[in-house]
């Protein structure tokens, strides 16, 4: 993609939109026509680390490449009239760990908010409570808010400590704000419990939903998130596949929190996706039982 300006690449750059830039001096010609040693600037984000160092390897290719095709047009030695100037964004010791901690603590949380989650209801019908809970004055959805504050808490609570142990043991950096972290959180919180407790209310067996929980929830975010494997890399059905799996939109937000800081276009568009598919999975549970209690 070619961009008007510098200032026009770098936003793309910070909102994820391009993977790096290549520039050139608008002297650049000229100053190879005459003899001058020119300068091109190469900039990558180096959020992942792993396509950081591909993006990098096929710059220096491509300028060695077109050393070799110029030095044999000239019918010269091969020179270096070029000096290259990279820099690297985000993750400039492209330090794995930078980006593969903040998306295990997606992971985290998608096992606590899913999977726990998904045992309560389904051990009510097995122990035989549920019918006693439908006969108090208690209402559906006032017995389902006491089944998801008790995890949330203890969801924020992990991820509270996950990022704790992120910035402190694994050195980590945290650029953005830890409310913009929070809000986030929050959203994909309520995402995972009320997947979890979709599943509760469907399956009457613990076993059962519990088995379903790791195959719908936590598979998932462990695959098919960007945590593990790069989602550009994916085959083009698998990549649609990611756009409803709630946890793809959490690690990226919870990178470009660490590593670039409050970049407000991406965190808003994920926390978006969140925000919606959490209105939906709450509904849904709560539709459901509701049904079940008529």
């Amino acid at each position: 993609t070619l961009y008007p300006d510098i200032a026009a690449a770098r936003r793309a750059v910070m909102a994820r939109q391009a993977d790096g830039i290549l520039w050139l001096r608008s002297n650049f010609s000229r100053q190879l026509l005459s003899g001058q040693t020119a300068s091109a600037g190469a900039l990558v984000n180096g959020v992942d680390a792993n396509n950081a160092r591909i993006l990098e390897g096929y710059l220096q290719g491509v300028w060695q490449t077109w050393l070799q095709l110029r030095a044999q047009a000239a019918g010269t030695a091969l020179i270096i009239p070029v000096i290259p100037q990279d820099r690297i964004w985000f993750n400039p010791a492209l330090r794995s760990r930078d980006y593969l901690v903040p998306g295990l603590i997606a992971v985290i949380m998608t096992l606590i908010g899913a999977l726990l989650t998904a045992l309560v209801v389904a051990r009510e019908w097995e122990r035989g409570t549920m019918e006693a809970l439908m006969a108090s004055p208690v209402t559906m959805g006032e017995i389902l808010l006491g089944k998801l504050i008790p995890y949330f808490l203890m969801g924020m609570g992990g991820m509270a400590l996950s990022v704790a142990m992120a910035v402190w043991l694994f050195a980590v950096p945290l650029e953005g704000s830890l409310w913009a972290l929070t809000l986030a959180s929050a959203l994909f919180l309520l995402v995972a419990l009320g997947m979890g407790l979709l599943i509760s209310t469907l399956a009457k067996n613990q076993f059962v939903a519990a088995q379903v929980a790791i195959i719908v929830t936590f598979l998932p975010a462990f695959i098919l998130s960007g945590f593990i494997f790069d989602i550009q890399s994916m085959p083009q059905a698998i990549q649609v596949i990611t756009h409803i799996v709630a946890a793809r939109y959490f690690v990226f937000i919870l990178q470009t929190i660490f590593l670039a800081g409050d970049v407000w276009p991406v965190i808003l568009g994920n926390a978006g996706a969140l925000l919606i598919m959490a209105v939906l999975f709450l509904g849904i549970t709560w539709r459901k039982s509701r049904k079940r209690l008529d």
